[in-house]
């Protein structure tokens, strides 16, 4: 009887041990199916609030392959872009704040945002135009950057959602605004394709001459919000030559060769390979922070192709532009919340610019960004996504 007693417990203690063991496997199963949940675009209540008397909102696209994309009329900004990974897993690849109070948190803000009038930096913050010479506000060291100190970034455009896969933003900037001339009707329209593509066309005119250089300042990390540093991406750029700054990143009107000098992206390379090297061009810049002047292109043909080494994601870039500023994040100082938790930390995530060179009103051998009255500015830039 002992021993059948003995027998009994612990075949009563077996049992008590393999649920618990069930019991824990479950839980544990629960949480990888927690913490690797389907990442979602953020949630449109926190974009819906009144900023200068007008609605924000956030739009919502989705193909036919079930890429989706959100889009706010706060700047104009891409907010998120959900494509597959070589696994099949949907990442967000576009790094930013999740709700229209991250947007304002931080000012300048510029994740995302459709940049203008004039992208990028404009020496010593003023221009001479028509023997006429307009003085803009400084915003970047003694510079104007991304169209001064209240640019298209932080207006609430009009939006029309024209379909599942389009919307259509449009500003009018009033003459004088932010220093420069002319009423300039702006267009923007983003598109995504059954290519997993994001398509952004840009038109806009003008009542009065003026210089104009739109872009998108959307912050990339093909490993996912949140991953880490991009300095294990692989970048393609099909450029010989940079247009090289001074220590105030100001092109000095010089076009440097890329051969033999960390800039040199037209192989695939690392970008972390050579961002320490004592390269004067690289010591401007804090790191990467340059526009490359593209060889002959046109829209059919990619110009940069990117590469996430986590995820496998493939992002070609395609634009009618002569230029486009690689930005590596130096600036970057985990001062903003990004969507799922992270910070915008140093280096987490870059930008891929398409545009005019900058300093362009001050340096007449540079492809003229000057816009009279009865021209049409029209100019189209496409991010596509694949994975291998």
């Amino acid at each position: 009887m002992k021993n059948k007693g003995f027998y009994a417990a612990m075949l009563a203690a077996g049992l008590l041990s393999l649920a618990a063991c069930n019991q824990s496997t479950q839980k544990t199963e629960t949480n990888m199916t927690d913490s690797t949940a389907a990442v979602q675009l953020p949630v449109a209540k926190d974009f819906e609030k009144a900023v200068d008397g007008k609605e924000v909102k956030l739009f919502t696209l989705k193909n036919s392959k079930g890429v989706e994309a959100a889009i706010t009329n706060y700047g104009g900004r891409l907010v998120s872009l959900l494509v597959p990974d070589k696994s099949g897993k949907m990442v967000d690849v576009i790094a930013g704040p999740a709700g229209l109070d991250g947007f304002q948190s931080e000012k300048p803000n510029f994740f995302g945002a459709t940049i203008g009038r004039y992208g990028n930096r404009i020496g010593g913050a003023k221009f001479t135009l028509e023997g006429k010479e307009y003085s803009l506000p400084v915003n970047n060291g003694p510079n104007t950057l991304h169209g001064g100190k209240d640019g298209f970034n932080a207006k609430v455009w009009d939006a029309k959602q024209v379909d599942g896969q389009t919307v259509e933003l449009n500003y009018t900037a009033a003459d004088g605004e932010e220093g420069f001339p002319g009423n300039l009707k702006t267009t923007v329209v983003f598109k995504l394709t059954d290519d997993n593509a994001v398509e952004i066309n840009y038109t806009a005119t003008t009542d009065k001459a003026t210089v104009i250089n739109l872009t998108n300042h959307s912050f990339f990390n093909l490993n996912g919000v949140g991953s880490g540093e991009i300095l294990k991406h692989t970048l393609q750029i099909d450029a010989d030559g940079i247009t090289a700054v001074d220590d105030k990143l100001i092109p000095t009107g010089k076009i440097a060769p890329v051969q033999n000098t960390p800039f040199d992206f037209r192989k695939p390379t690392e970008i972390g390979s050579r961002i320490g090297e004592g390269d004067e061009q690289i010591k401007n810049g804090g790191g990467y922070d340059h526009n490359f002047v593209l060889n002959k292109h046109d829209l059919k043909t990619a110009i940069a192709t990117l590469q996430g080494d986590k995820t496998g994601i493939v992002m070609e870039v395609f634009t009618d532009e002569p230029g486009i500023q690689f930005y590596s994040g130096n600036f970057m100082a985990g001062k903003v919340n990004f969507k799922g938790g992270a910070k915008d930390e140093y280096r987490t995530a870059l930008c891929l610019e398409t545009q005019h060179f900058p300093d362009s009103p001050n340096k007449p051998s540079f492809p003229t960004t000057e816009l009279k009255p009865g021209q049409t500015y029209k100019t189209t830039t496409i991010y596509k996504f694949s994975a291998k």
